[in-house]
């Protein structure tokens, strides 16, 4: 669902454009308020998970997603739809971190682990894949509206079915302490850092406006590392980072969700505005590189990891990943 939500509304864009009279500045915000609530809530929905049960907080983030696609289905204006849209991210956050939190806790073992990251990876493929054909068939024959009701029978279908095979992890039994500030802090800097670049090409990138943002944001990221130095229960306990596996592994994630999201959302308007496809038809251009996706997840990625560790795997993926770009005949 999370990741069918971000393909399905691509394709769409245009649409919503021409029936809610986007700019095309404005438009960047049915995909940027998602993803401003989704990248800003993570860190939090994490800690409420390990505070009061990751089942619990899967099905209150996969309600909240649920309800907010059905607003979205419903909307009618530029409002209510970006406002619609920045609470699915919000539920998405809760869904995407608690799904992680609960495999690390059902799989221990270094082959099964690696087997289920395979099988996530081919859903997340599955869900690519199902976005951008849903997104060009519900647009084409209905309208843009159906790319986010169509969440809601899968939704209430999730949630039933957690409800029985979700296994529940026991929560700590001491004292709950919530690092309030550290959530505050972390996700107003994310927020503004984000609306700053987003706003960068319309205010001007030297403009007092778009300074004034990311100096807040760096200065309330650098009042969040404070706090989290000196909170007995952190929301991100610093010394994580001396592990330097770990360190690469988040500079790599957010390197590569930046690129394969920017990607999207301007492939998907070159496609329809400069190339003159339909909604089905880009759809259609983007199902190769979901179907390899998914292959691989689920047939070659745990092998792979198991035979030769992480290292390797990695750098060739991303390399294969950087040639493939560099050489595409849309980048000619």
């Amino acid at each position: 669902m999370i990741v069918l939500d971000s393909t399905i509304v691509n394709v769409a864009l245009p649409s919503i454009r021409d029936d809610l009279g986007f700019s095309q500045t404005s438009l960047a915000w049915v995909v940027n308020a998602y993803l401003l609530t989704f990248g800003g809530f993570l860190l939090l929905g994490g800690r409420l998970g390990d505070l009061y049960g990751h089942r619990r907080l899967f099905l209150v983030g996969i309600s909240v997603f649920t309800m907010a696609s059905l607003a979205c289905g419903l909307a009618t204006s530029q409002a209510f739809l970006i406002t619609a849209r920045a609470v699915q991210g919000f539920g998405g956050a809760i869904v995407s971190v608690v799904v992680l939190s609960l495999i690390m806790i059902m799989f221990t073992e270094p082959a099964e682990r690696a087997k289920a990251m395979g099988v996530v990876g081919f859903v997340l493929s599955g869900g690519g894949t199902a976005g951008v054909l849903l997104g060009g068939i519900l647009t084409d024959l209905l309208s843009w509206h159906w790319i986010f009701l169509v969440n809601i029978p899968v939704g209430i279908a999730v949630f039933v079915l957690s409800v029985y095979l979700c296994p529940s992890v026991q929560t700590p039994t001491g004292e709950r302490k919530l690092d309030v500030g550290g959530a505050i802090t972390v996700t107003a800097a994310l927020m503004l850092a984000v609306y700053a670049i987003v706003k960068g090409n319309e205010v001007g990138w030297t403009s007092a406006r778009t300074l004034g943002f990311l100096c807040a944001s760096l200065v309330l990221f650098v009042v969040f590392v404070v706090i989290e130095a000196r909170h007995p229960a952190p929301l991100m306990p610093l010394s994580l980072f001396r592990h330097r596996n770990l360190s690469v592994a988040n500079v790599i994630g957010v390197l590569m969700a930046a690129a394969m999201f920017a990607m999207f959302f301007f492939s998907a308007l070159y496609l329809q505005l400069v190339l003159g496809y339909s909604p089905l038809e880009v759809g259609l251009a983007f199902l190769p590189s979901t179907l390899v996706w998914g292959f691989a997840s689920l047939f070659l990625s745990d092998r792979l990891v198991m035979r030769f560790g992480i290292k390797t795997p990695l750098v060739g993926g991303l390399g294969s990943s950087s040639w493939a770009c560099s050489s595409s005949p849309a980048r000619r």
